[in-house]
């Protein structure tokens, strides 16, 4: 049996969905939150600023920010098959090389914190 790179792929798209799922709505509430003014002590500024430069923090950021990078990917090139873009070598190696910047990317934010 030849051996598949499609497990990993799939997993992380798995694992980004559903943490997409249930973590983007809490932060669209939070944000509409902070928008208009009503924001609790424990998620203001200095309090997550904070959480943030801890390594637990800049673990939760990655993890959260990776997965969903990587989910949206997958997911973005599928819709790309869908409508036709049957270059799928071309669009998998753009999409993924775009998810692998945004995961550098956060690396390298989160380091300078």
């Amino acid at each position: 049996m030849a051996k598949s790179n499609k497990p990993i792929i799939w997993g992380t798209f798995a694992a980004g969905g559903e943490l997409v799922s249930f973590v983007t709505p809490v932060l669209i509430l939070l944000t509409l939150l902070a928008a208009v003014g009503h924001v609790p002590d424990m998620l203001g500024y200095d309090a997550l600023r904070g959480f943030a430069a801890g390594w637990f923090g800049k673990l939760v950021i990655f993890v959260v920010l990776f997965l969903s990078l990587w989910s949206q990917a997958h997911r973005l090139r599928i819709t790309f098959y869908d409508f036709g873009a049957r270059a799928d070598t071309l669009v998998a190696i753009m999409v993924y090389a775009l998810a692998a910047v945004g995961s550098i990317a956060t690396l390298v934010f989160l380091a300078r914190l």
